[in-house]
């Protein structure tokens, strides 16, 4: 099952009345596409962008996580709205892709806000201290990988803090019983257990592929 979860009329309208990307988010968009057409879906959209940006201003975030860099779009927009002195950790295990990250870091002014990490997210999330000191968060990777992220983050979250995870609707195969793929199994199953996770309080909002916005207790 695939579904438009906004209808098609509108989403050019909707990404009309977002704040503008800017020329380095722009040309980012644009690269991507040309460089990676079959993957360049993997990237966030405008608005999407948008709302990480907004999201991270609102929560005041000097530290923050990302799990799945891909080129640096997200990247760069939750580094755009970190408090002064904050630092966003990137994992992801793709040496090719983060190299455009890395460029666009340069032009857009914040590299020096973003530590990436080349390793299996998990490893690198595992190893970081089991304390409550992080503000944000933003889940953006391989599917099957959800849950050990989810609850890696949501350890070390500060309460108030806030995770974001994307494509959690998957096309509207969460709601297909039978949907067979694993992935979509996986988002199923941990879109319930966030619903019922009495640690956090939640809200599912059909944002492109569904977008999960959660904060801690």
């Amino acid at each position: 099952m695939s579904i438009d979860i906004v209808h098609p009329a509108l989403s050019d309208y909707l990404l009309d009345h977002a704040t503008p990307a800017d020329e380095v988010l722009r040309d980012l968009a644009a690269e991507t596409r040309r460089l990676l057409p079959d993957n360049a879906r993997m990237q966030i959209s405008h608005d999407q962008g948008t709302l990480l940006t907004l999201l991270v201003k609102l929560t005041g975030t000097l530290h923050a996580v990302e799990v799945g860099t891909f080129t640096g779009y997200s990247s760069i927009c939750i580094a755009r709205g970190l408090a002064p002195g904050g630092r966003l950790l990137a994992c992801d295990v793709s040496e090719e892709w983060t190299g455009t990250a890395r460029r666009y870091w340069e032009r857009a002014g914040v590299a020096d806000r973003i530590e990436l990490r080349i390793a299996p997210a998990a490893e690198t999330l595992r190893a970081l201290p089991r304390e409550e000191y992080l503000d944000f968060a933003f889940i953006d990777a391989d599917k099957v990988g959800y849950p050990v992220y989810y609850e890696e983050l949501l350890t070390r979250l500060r309460p108030g803090g806030v995770i974001v995870l994307d494509n959690v609707l998957r096309e509207g195969r969460v709601l297909d019983p039978a949907a067979g793929e694993e992935p979509d199994l996986v988002i199923r199953e941990l879109n319930d257990a966030i619903t019922a996770d009495e640690r956090v309080e939640s809200v599912l909002l059909p944002v492109r592929d569904g977008v999960t916005v959660v904060r801690k207790r």
